[in-house]
């Protein structure tokens, strides 16, 4: 009964958990540059979308809990999508599609960052379906005019090809497809000032962190 309150209270804790034993049971993953990532105050992390797990990797990475904008249509997934909401993840869609959830979305960043929560953005828009790093969409600078904040640049890397990317063209359709214990990484760069980004070269950091060999 005390478990079932404290997890009615603070969900995001128990998910943060489950996490972090979910991805030392099904990957041998590993955090490079974990100091980066502050303790307290607000900052947006932003990394790059390679499978429908990893912002499950992130929360498991992080020494504190994430709020996440994160596509809308994922919540629909079975399993992740109820994770995400527990996780109080915010659902954005593009203006085009739903001004209404698009411009929601926003408000809600907006009251994260000024709690002094972390915030994490994936600025290609959607999962990677060739396993590239896409453009980066330029809406994370939206959520910078209003809560100017460090940006702390991160990258997954050996994640493409994992049961839960697009290789092939479809995810999550070949069960153990790189067997247990595959070995992914998650590379965290050094905080930017909200003022030293961009699109283009916040790509060109998360490329970098790519790039990055970790013993």
């Amino acid at each position: 009964a005390v478990a079932i309150y404290i997890f009615l209270l603070v969900p995001e804790y128990l998910l943060r958990f489950i996490a972090f034993v979910l991805t030392r049971i099904v990957y041998r993953f590993k955090v490079h540059g974990d100091e980066h990532i502050p303790v307290q105050g607000p900052a947006l992390l932003v990394c790059n979308h390679v499978s429908f797990v990893d912002a499950v990797l992130l929360m498991a990475a992080s020494p504190r809990p994430i709020r996440f904008m994160m596509d809308y249509r994922i919540f629909a997934t079975p399993v992740l999508g109820a994770m995400f909401r527990l996780g109080k993840a915010i659902p954005v869609a593009p203006a085009r599609e739903d001004a209404a959830i698009y411009e929601r979305a926003f408000e809600e960043a907006a009251a994260v960052l000024s709690d002094d929560e972390l915030l994490c953005i994936f600025p290609e828009g959607s999962i990677t379906r060739d396993g590239r790093l896409d453009e980066f969409k330029g809406g994370f600078m939206k959520v910078l005019e209003r809560n100017p904040v460090p940006v702390i640049p991160m990258a997954l890397q050996n994640l493409w090809g994992s049961y839960f990317s697009r290789i092939e063209g479809r995810a999550m359709s070949k069960p153990f497809r790189r067997g247990w214990f595959s070995s992914v990484t998650l590379v965290v760069g050094r905080p930017e000032p909200p003022t030293h980004v961009s699109p283009e070269k916040l790509r060109e950091q998360v490329a970098a962190l790519l790039a990055v060999k970790v013993p």
